[in-house]
């Protein structure tokens, strides 16, 4: 408690203000500071095991031996990235060619056209790849973070903690607004004319003649084996749309 006290008293490096109880880990260095104005002023805080902080001439820093071109900009937000790697420019450890903004990389910001070509797609508009969320540390969470380019996982991960990046435990964002729910869904109902199950349209069985078969073209339909005379070897069945001339396509 003696120490916790002694430490609210010590004045921050930045603003100068006290009760700044955040001390940096560098070697016989007495740099105090708080939360807030370490984000401010280049200084890393470590969001893993022992949250270690370091004061800005302490900080961890890349040692990936590359430099970006002179026209490199940042895979997130399309602006230009400095001339070298800093506190502010960082680059991914795996592929060592993307490059990307601690903020932008932190929580993103990036534009997403109706047209977007998709992940590792590029745009004729800018002739950049189109970043997928998952590059992005806030909405991914540690399950799915990643480069954005080269979608290293493993190493890129533990260079990002180790740089200051916070990873939340998390559900992906883009899982949390049910957006991507009806990619589970299975059409789940027999389309024949005449269905002939007794049990009904909604009912199916796991295997023989009541077993649902799913158009083989479009899965947006199904039918029961027997209703359309699906040959049970094969099981492969059309619906009218897909086959054309309102006639489905049986084999």
């Amino acid at each position: 408690l003696c120490t916790e006290l002694s430490r609210s008293s010590q004045s921050c490096f930045a603003c100068g203000e006290r009760g700044a109880t955040i001390d940096c880990q560098g070697k016989k260095c007495g740099c105090s500071f708080h939360l807030p104005c370490a984000a401010e002023n280049n200084c890393v805080t470590q969001f893993y095991k022992n949250h270690r902080s370091y004061c800005p001439e302490h900080r961890p820093k890349q040692t990936v031996p590359v430099s970006p071109d002179a026209d490199t900009i940042c895979i997130i937000c399309f602006e230009a990235v400095e001339e070298k790697l800093s506190f502010g420019t960082m680059v991914c450890p795996s592929c060592r060619g993307t490059w990307f903004h601690r903020g932008c990389i932190q929580v993103g910001g990036f534009p997403c056209p109706a047209a977007c070509p998709g992940p590792g797609h590029s745009s004729p508009l800018t002739n950049t790849a189109w970043v997928s969320p998952q590059g992005l540390a806030t909405s991914a969470g540690r399950e799915c973070f990643r480069c954005p380019q080269c979608s290293n996982k493993e190493k890129f991960l533990s260079e990002m903690l180790k740089m200051g990046i916070h990873v939340p435990f998390r559900t992906p964002a883009w899982e949390e607004d049910g957006r991507y729910d009806d990619m589970d869904y299975r059409h789940s109902q027999c389309d024949a004319e005449r269905c002939l199950f007794h049990g009904g349209r909604q009912q199916v069985e796991q295997s023989g003649p009541w077993e649902l078969v799913l158009c083989s073209s479009c899965a947006a339909k199904g039918t029961h084996q027997r209703c359309s005379s699906v040959h049970m070897s094969t099981g492969t069945w059309e619906c009218n749309e897909c086959a054309g001339m309102g006639l489905g396509k049986r084999q």
